[in-house]
C-alpha cells in the first residue's frame, strides 16, 4: 500500500501514542482519571508541562531527563516507552501496509501492541495488569474478527468459531489451567489473574495458532529470563530485619479459581467494566475502586516475577515474526515427515 520509507511515518506516530501511553502507565494503577486533568503535569512539582516538554523522544533527551520546571528527574521509562512503542508501530507498519496490504490486521497489531506496552510497564512497577488494558485488548480482537467476518476472508472462523473467541478461550484455559493445577499440585498461587486475562486478550487478537506461539514463547522467555532474574535478585543483600519473619499470604482457594475462571470465560469481568453491578455481584469487588497502590504494604519477594512483561513479548514475536516462525514449523513438519 505504502513505500518502505513511509515506516518512518509509523514511527513517528507510534512514538506519539507512547507518550500517552506513558500517562497511561502513570495514572490508571493509582487510580488516577486519564482525562482529569486533560493536560500533563510533573509528578514531583504537578506543574502543567507546556508544549516544548511533550515532544516525543526529544524533550527527554533534551533536558537530560529532568523536568524544565522543577529540575526533578523524570524516569528513563518515559523515554523508552516511546521508542519501543514508536519501534513496534514502525515494524507493524512496514510488514502490514509496505510489504502487505492489510489495514484491519495493522489497526488489530498496533493498538495491541500499544495496550501491551501498558500492560508490561504497569505490571513490572506494581504487579498487576488493569481490568481496562485487559478489556481493551478483547474488544480489539473481537473488533478485528468483526471486520474479517464483513470481508468474508476465511480465516475469521476457527472450528465453527469466530477466529477471536476461539483464540480468547485458548488464552483463558491455557493460563487458567496453569493457576488451578498450580494450586492443586504445589498447594500456592502460581499465576496473577491479570495474566489469564492479559492472555484471554492475546488469544482474541492472534487467534487460537498465534496465541499458541506467544505462550509458547513467553514461557521459554519466562524460564530463562526469570531463573537469571532470580538469581540475581537472590544475591542482593538482605538487610531488612522483617524480611525473614514475613508470613506469605494464604493462597486463593479452588472454588474462587474455578469461579474466577468461569467469569473470564463468560468476559464478565470486561462486561462489567460498563456494568459494574455485573462485576461486583460475580467478583465481589467493584471494578471502579480507587486503588491506592503507593501505600500498599505488600512486597514482592525476590522469587515474585511478574508473567505479563514475558505474555506480552510472546505475544509482540508471533504477531511480528510469524513469517519465520511459520517458514520453520513447516521445515520442521517436512522434517518428520522424512520430505
Amino acid at each position: 500500500m505504502f513505500p518502505e520509507w513511509t515506516a518512518v511515518v509509523g514511527f513517528l506516530i507510534g512514538a506519539t501514542i507512547g507518550s500517552f501511553l506513558n500517562v497511561v502507565i502513570y495514572r490508571l494503577p493509582l487510580g488516577l482519571s486519564i482525562n482529569e486533568p486533560k493536560h500533563s503535569f510533573c509528578p514531583s512539582c504537578q506543574n502543567r508541562l507546556a508544549a516544548q516538554d511533550l515532544v516525543p523522544l526529544f524533550s527527554w533527551l533534551f533536558r537530560g531527563g529532568k523536568c524544565r520546571q522543577c529540575g526533578a528527574k523524570v524516569p528513563a521509562r518515559y523515554f523508552w516507552v516511546e521508542v519501543i512503542t514508536g519501534s513496534l508501530w514502525g515494524l507493524v507498519w512496514y510488514q502490514q501496509l509496505c510489504v502487505g496490504a492489510d489495514v484491519a490486521r495493522a489497526i488489530c497489531f498496533v493498538v495491541m501492541v500499544s495496550l501491551l506496552v501498558a500492560a508490561t510497564f504497569i505490571d513490572l512497577r506494581w504487579f498487576i495488569i488493569p481490568d481496562e488494558l485487559n478489556a481493551l485488548l478483547l474488544l480489539t480482537g473481537l473488533g478485528y474478527n468483526v471486520s474479517l467476518i464483513v470481508q468474508g476472508r476465511p480465516e475469521a472462523w476457527t472450528w465453527g468459531l469466530p477466529s477471536s473467541v476461539a483464540g480468547a478461550l485458548v488464552g483463558t484455559l491455557v493460563l487458567w489451567g496453569i493457576t488451578f493445577l498450580g494450586r492443586l499440585i504445589f498447594q500456592k498461587d502460581a499465576m496473577g489473574h491479570g495474566d489469564i486475562k492479559l492472555a484471554r486478550g492475546i488469544g482474541a487478537c492472534l487467534f487460537p495458532l498465534g496465541a499458541i506461539v506467544s505462550f509458547g514463547t513467553a514461557i521459554v522467555l519466562g524460564a530463562v529470563l526469570g531463573i537469571f532474574q532470580v538469581i540475581v535478585a537472590s544475591r542482593k543483600p538482605q538487610d531488612d530485619p522483617e524480611e525473614e519473619t514475613y508470613i506469605p499470604e494464604e493462597p486463593e482457594s479452588l472454588g474462587s479459581i474455578l469461579k474466577s475462571g468461569l467469569g473470564y470465560l463468560l468476559a464478565i469481568d470486561a462486561i462489567g467494566m460498563v456494568i459494574p453491578k455485573l462485576y461486583m455481584g460475580w467478583f465481589g469487588e467493584d471494578p471502579r475502586a480507587q486503588e491506592t497502590l503507593e501505600d500498599d504494604d505488600w512486597q514482592p519477594g525476590f522469587t515474585t516475577i511478574p508473567f505479563g512483561p514475558y505474555l506480552a513479548a510472546g505475544a509482540i514475536v508471533a504477531a511480528t515474526a510469524s513469517g519465520p516462525i511459520k517458514s520453520i514449523l513447516d521445515a520442521y513438519l517436512k522434517y518428520l515427515h522424512g520430505d
